[in-house]
């Protein structure tokens, strides 16, 4: 069976998924009590990474409130008579994580090909990645450290994706905010673990909720036929231009947005498993956390085979 062969039956499953949504559901955002909107950026604190980087209303120090850790790996090409391989073609972006969406900087280490305990160890896998991350560090209130992805212009993070064929740049949701029916949550009501895949690269997208859900992750692309517009789907699609997914060569790249039931599950049993990042990174190291980032993985060496950098 064909890759598109494949993506055709999963949507064939979403579509009787969304199916079985009744016009009269009750949403689960409407159950939920009001929480900040921080995926729309309404609710920031800061217009920009500039602006929290430099603000003097609401000062932060680098290194305390927040910090910021990036790989770009060295190529060097020195030879007239030889034709030279440039190979970095995806960039993998937290821009809000260690407290702020928890679990999402353990996950970019990861499908960058490192350790998330420890980003100065030898990498584990022999395919690396370059990456950014801008992780909260604070005790609590880090969600105020929250700049949407339109409004990122951390010079290292455009630079980054500016220089790539592709990024996928990961955040954390509430299932709630998504505004999707309690029928439609899979695999039960009690149980709302879900990534919603965006971007503007169709190519991209699709190899990620294709692999997410094969490997037991179930997953939607919220650009297409079946889910684009729908509930609150708009607010976490990443289909503007100037999000920094897009912000690549090609003008497109990747997000997911997953729910925090989905980012708890890949850790450890205990609350503090997730909820701390000593727990996060002490428990990462398990088959289920090692399955997403490697259907994560998986996804990339799709869309990067159809690539050429001339």
């Amino acid at each position: 069976m064909t890759f598109s062969e494949r993506t055709t039956s999963r949507r064939t499953v979403l579509t009787a998924l969304a199916a079985a949504a009744t016009a009269g559901a009750p949403l689960v955002g409407q159950l939920a009590g009001a929480a900040p909107a921080y995926a729309t950026g309404e609710n920031d604190l800061y217009v920009s990474n500039t602006d929290l980087y430099t603000s003097t209303e609401h000062p932060v120090v680098e290194g305390t409130d927040y910090g910021r850790r990036f790989r770009r790996h060295e190529q060097f090409d020195g030879y007239l008579s030889k034709v030279g391989a440039y190979t970095a073609k995806t960039a993998i972006l937290a821009i809000h994580g260690g407290q702020i969406e928890r679990g999402t900087s353990e996950l970019c280490l990861a499908i960058a090909g490192y350790d998330p305990s420890d980003a100065n160890k030898t990498a584990l896998l022999p395919t690396v990645h370059d990456y950014w991350m801008f992780e909260g560090m604070r005790s609590s209130n880090n969600p105020e450290l929250h700049v949407t992805s339109v409004n990122c212009d951390d010079h290292v993070a455009r630079a980054l994706a500016a220089s790539h064929l592709n990024t996928l740049s990961l955040h954390g949701c509430q299932y709630s905010k998504l505004g999707i029916p309690d029928t439609m949550i899979w695999p039960s009501q009690s149980d709302p673990k879900l990534v919603v895949v965006g971007g503007l690269n169709k190519t991209f997208r699709e190899a990620l909720a294709y692999e997410l859900n094969n490997a037991g992750f179930p997953a939607l692309d919220a650009l297409s036929d079946e889910w684009r517009g729908r509930y609150n789907l708009p607010d976490f699609d990443g289909a503007t231009t100037n999000n920094i997914c897009n912000r690549t060569m090609t003008g497109s790249g990747a997000q997911l947005e997953i729910t925090e039931d989905m980012r708890r599950s890949l850790f450890g049993p205990l609350p503090t498993d997730f909820d701390n990042k000593s727990g996060r990174i002490a428990t990462w190291n398990n088959p289920r956390f090692l399955g997403f980032r490697d259907a994560c993985r998986r996804a990339i060496a799709t869309v990067e085979a159809g690539q050429k950098i001339l």
